[in-house]
């Protein structure tokens, strides 16, 4: 292969590996962020049970003062029963204690009601803890691995880019630039010719300009892209043995 077409080739190699690794860096945040939704979201279930469970418990506070209200009501009714001269009065006051009294048989179901949700959504919470402890410990160890990943990838790219500027400091000045021009255009310089075709805009070459690819021994640019185009020859058919 010419030794400046085999240079401009290595580049392309590592500056499309290079690439790679900084997409794949670049996708690190997002991937923080769905853990920290997942993270939230696994919460949000555990902060809503003990919210249910503290709205419990307020209605249940709600309904014992009301029943202690209740009862002094019913006890102030039947001191007054005692005081009453017709029985008009006493029929009246009668029926006032039996309203009372139904509401208090009705603050009273009310209360034990709540006292069983209570319990119910005591043992939610302590399920939800159990899980969110689970998950907890899963999103830290996923949040360490993209810590470890994101570290290498930033490691393998400044190797990449070191590695991309040795290339570079290698190929004639014109060269480099008639490179990186066409990358700037098109995402890459150099385009490999196989089956007779550009493989990045799949533009069919004239037989004499793939016949002379073939032979890597001149700077050839694709007639559409403009990429600088290279021949890589299959590899060769192993026979297998008898």
């Amino acid at each position: 292969m010419n030794a400046d077409l085999e240079k401009l080739v290595r580049l392309q190699r590592a500056e499309s590996e290079l690439h790679r690794l900084t997409a794949d860096l670049s996708q690190i945040p997002r991937l923080r962020e769905q853990i920290d939704a997942r993270r939230l979201e696994e919460r949000s279930r555990l902060d809503v049970a003990r919210e249910a469970l503290a709205a419990s418990q307020k209605n249940r506070r709600q309904r014992e003062t009301e029943l202690q209200d209740l009862e002094t009501k019913r006890s102030k009714y039947k001191g007054q029963l005692m005081e009453v001269k017709t029985n008009k009065e006493y029929t009246a006051m009668l029926h006032e204690i039996e309203v009372v009294e139904r509401e208090i048989r009705s603050r009273e179901d009310q209360v034990l009601e709540e006292m069983e949700r209570a319990e119910t959504l005591a043992a939610d919470i302590k399920r939800e803890e159990a899980a969110f402890k689970e998950a907890e410990e899963q999103f830290r160890g996923e949040a360490r691995g993209l810590d470890e990943r994101a570290k290498a990838l930033a490691a393998a790219a400044a190797r990449q880019a070191a590695e991309r500027e040795a290339v570079a400091a290698t190929v004639p000045s014109d060269l480099l630039e008639r490179f990186q021009r066409v990358a700037r255009l098109r995402g890459s310089g150099v385009a490999q010719a196989k089956d007779g075709m550009c493989t990045l805009c799949h533009v069919r070459l004239r037989l004499q300009m793939y016949s002379d690819l073939k032979r890597n021994e001149q700077i050839l640019e694709c007639p559409a892209c403009s990429r600088i185009l290279y021949y890589e020859p299959p590899p060769p058919v192993v026979s297998p043995e008898p």
